[in-house]
């Protein structure tokens, strides 16, 4: 593929390595060359590094497939997910998994990413329904400022909600920033 072609999540291979673009900025200086400055992250080892490549370079693309898998259980170190179709299932690791367990709940539909036929890699869907384990209460008269509070959610991560949600409701949470969007009523 050519430099020009790069963008957000694009896949790449670099040294034998699966790489993806994480950020992403085009910069033409006064004269000579356009160069691409990209923040790039290891889709195995997930290590993050800064590369440049100036105009015309060539990259290869990786050979990554995406396939929709279903989440079943955490063993602590390691998650196992299904095929609802082949019920073929993939251990995915701790590390690989990253921040996106988190948001990991019983029969969650996600894309696992695999390099070489191995998994090295989850997409989670951009929004995900959480019910509310344990908040504190809210205080009243402390509505006109737009006040918060912390609640903590079925899968034990934590965020900042409204005073008016408590134990036991449902929230849209989205899983790119890890915030809370909206309450679900059911």
């Amino acid at each position: 593929m050519d430099v020009s072609d790069l963008k957000k999540n694009s896949k790449l291979e670099i040294d034998g390595q699966p790489w993806v673009v994480t950020d992403f900025q085009f910069v033409k200086p006064g004269k000579g060359q356009g160069l691409y400055k990209c923040k790039i992250k290891n889709m195995i080892t997930g290590a993050v590094i800064d590369r440049t490549w100036r105009s015309g370079e060539r990259l290869t693309d990786a050979d990554v497939e995406s396939r929709k898998f279903e989440f079943l259980f955490s063993t602590g170190e390691a998650y196992t997910f299904m095929d609802s179709a082949t019920y073929e299932q993939v251990e995915l690791q701790a590390d690989l998994a990253g921040d996106e367990a988190k948001f990991l709940m019983d029969n969650l539909a996600v894309d696992i990413l695999f390099y070489n036929g191995r998994p090295v890699g989850l997409t989670l869907p951009s929004h995900v329904t959480m019910e509310v384990a344990e908040c504190e209460p809210g205080v009243k008269g402390d509505t006109a400022t737009g006040a918060t509070k912390g609640a903590t959610l079925q899968t034990g991560y934590e965020v900042q909600v409204p005073l008016f949600i408590k134990v036991g409701d449902k929230l849209k949470i989205d899983t790119r920033t890890g915030a809370y969007v909206e309450r679900v009523n059911e």
